[in-house]
């Protein structure tokens, strides 16, 4: 006599890819051509900011687990839609939608914000003028001067060459405020993912992108 015995059904679960803040947004951008729906995010509310913050979006997301299918090409994957819709959402104080394109524009591009790297403030001539000698600074003429030289005076024309300042420094801390909204924005995406999850396939890492990366050059 045969005795069949039963198996309880197994659920495996596929293990989460773990990636950093700025690696998931790139392949949202690059690879799942994601895109930032501000009107899908304030739907319900037209003319209005949503009433509902970052973690909504994606505890929503990971509950659903899926977007419904519009036609067309195929839609991305569920984890890019949900860095694109807590892009969406990314708050004033991380320099809400203006950041938030800007983030997606920079993930395409697989790039960072410049925060002046090789820039050093320089002081150059208004203009060049060419001669037979070659190039030389633009100059304009001041006053005469006369003096007195082996008994008799003399006068000579006085010159200038007006100049100005590039790459100064009023430039560079623009820059560098410009790479430090970013860096905050991303901060404040990395901990939302981590803190309310809404990533089917993904896990956040602590890993970002250098704070001040100018302090590490010479």
């Amino acid at each position: 006599m045969m005795v069949q015995r039963s198996f309880p059904s197994l659920h495996v679960v596929a293990a989460k890819r773990e990636v950093s803040i700025l690696h998931l947004i790139e392949w949202a951008f690059q690879r799942e051509f994601a895109s930032i729906e501000f009107d899908d995010v304030m739907a319900s509310m037209p003319g209005q900011a949503p009433a509902f913050g970052m973690e909504y979006v994606m505890i929503e997301r990971a509950r659903l687990g899926c977007r419904v299918d519009g036609g067309g090409r195929s839609d991305p994957h569920p984890d890019a839609d949900a860095v694109a819709a807590a892009l969406a959402v990314l708050p004033e104080g991380c320099g809400g939608r203006q950041m938030a394109v800007t983030i997606a524009e920079l993930a395409r591009l697989g790039t960072m914000p410049d925060w002046g790297k090789g820039l050093k403030t320089r002081c150059v001539p208004v203009g060049w003028q060419s001669c037979k000698h070659g190039m030389f600074a633009k100059t304009e003429r001041v006053n005469d001067v006369r003096y007195f030289y082996r008994g008799r005076w003399r006068e000579v024309e006085s010159r200038m060459c007006p100049v100005i300042i590039v790459d100064d420094a009023r430039r560079l801390a623009s820059l560098r405020r410009r790479y430090l909204l970013w860096w905050g924005a991303l901060l404040d995406l990395r901990e939302s993912f981590r803190l309310y999850g809404g990533l089917t396939s993904h896990s956040v890492t602590l890993d970002m992108p250098p704070r001040r990366p100018w302090e590490n050059t010479a």
